[in-house]
């Protein structure tokens, strides 16, 4: 199943997860998911690239004004501009991504609580709205993204520390505490229709609980074994 442009091509460098999940979107709709989760990359590399938080959120600000409608010539604004006018993504939405961002800002993520709420704002916000991009507006895509973004979390938790950051509560909740949630979350069924977008979650799956390891055969034998099912 070859990629069907160039988006894609530069999806899979950056994003080889949603790349490979979203290969299995129809094929009409992969354009638009590789467009939407490059945006969410660049969202996410304000903070890794910045040499201190204030640049993090001048760069985040850069993008909340592409979404809000202000032309820019660049490689992904100008066709993400485009995909806007076209009414392929709601602005609100893509607001909210850039919104709950600004956490990776702070100093630390004080509480369970706002750790949850920075999850869900952004992996969880990512899939519902790559769902609504499917044609299905669904809660369970939205809490099965929300529970690949905590394995995420978890699995770059040691490369974090070695930069001297983190994304995890400092109120001393327990990385099994957040793991339980994790699967709580992964409990759900989401609809057929959106099923490209929630397929991270067997990779989240996989990942809960054990020690990093980089992907491999058995993790695409498992999103391909979830697509035949038509479940995560």
């Amino acid at each position: 199943m070859p990629p069907s442009s160039d988006v894609l091509l530069r999806l899979r460098r950056v994003d080889p997860d949603r790349f490979f999940c979203t290969l299995f979107a129809p094929a009409e709709k992969r354009d638009a998911l590789a467009l939407l989760y490059l945006f969410n990359n660049e969202l996410a590399r304000a903070r890794e690239v910045a040499s201190e938080p204030t640049l993090a959120l001048i760069r985040l600000q850069w993008w909340r004004e592409v979404v809000e409608g202000t032309e820019k010539k660049h490689e992904l604004a100008t066709p993400l501009s485009a995909a806007l006018n076209a009414g392929l993504f709601e602005r609100a939405d893509l607001l909210g991504l850039v919104e709950a961002r600004e956490v990776e800002a702070d100093h630390e993520i004080p509480s369970l609580e706002a750790f949850l709420a920075y999850a869900r704002g952004t992996g969880g916000r990512l899939a519902r709205i790559a769902g609504k991009a499917l044609g299905a507006d669904s809660q369970a895509v939205e809490d099965l993204g929300t529970a690949y973004a905590i394995s995420g979390i978890l699995r770059a938790a040691p490369f974090l520390a070695r930069q001297e950051r983190s994304l995890l509560p400092t109120d001393g909740t327990p990385q099994e505490t957040l793991t339980g949630h994790a699967r709580g979350l992964l409990a759900v069924r989401p609809p057929r229709s959106a099923l490209a977008a929630a397929l991270p979650a067997v990779l989240a799956r996989r990942d809960l609980g054990r020690p990093y390891s980089p992907r491999g055969l058995m993790d695409r034998l498992a999103v391909l074994r979830a697509v035949a099912a038509g479940r995560v």
